[in-house]
């Protein structure tokens, strides 16, 4: 499945990100940081691991937001020419 990433505002919604089963993710505009990171994580397990429920997404996403950001991952430049270890960029 190919994932796409859409940020748009939320509040009507009362979410902060939704994942759909075509593999869109909607992520709020209006985040930043480190809630940010969370809720692009959440999102994505939803999709990779489809039969997992809440909890466990929510509990899976803290923890790598978590990590991650102890490991002063940020968003910083999204354009990066080092591939995957997969090949793939």
């Amino acid at each position: 499945m190919k994932i796409r990433i859409k940020y748009r505002k939320l509040g009507k919604e009362k979410v902060y990100g939704v994942a759909h089963s075509d593999g869109l993710i909607e992520i709020d505009e209006r985040l930043k940081g480190r809630k940010k990171m969370e809720i692009l994580i959440h999102e994505v397990l939803h999709l990779l691991w489809a039969e997992a429920d809440e909890e466990e997404i929510e509990k899976k996403s803290i923890t790598l937001t978590k990590i991650l950001w102890k490991e002063n991952y940020r968003w910083v430049d999204p354009h990066d020419d080092i591939p995957l270890q997969d090949g793939s960029k």
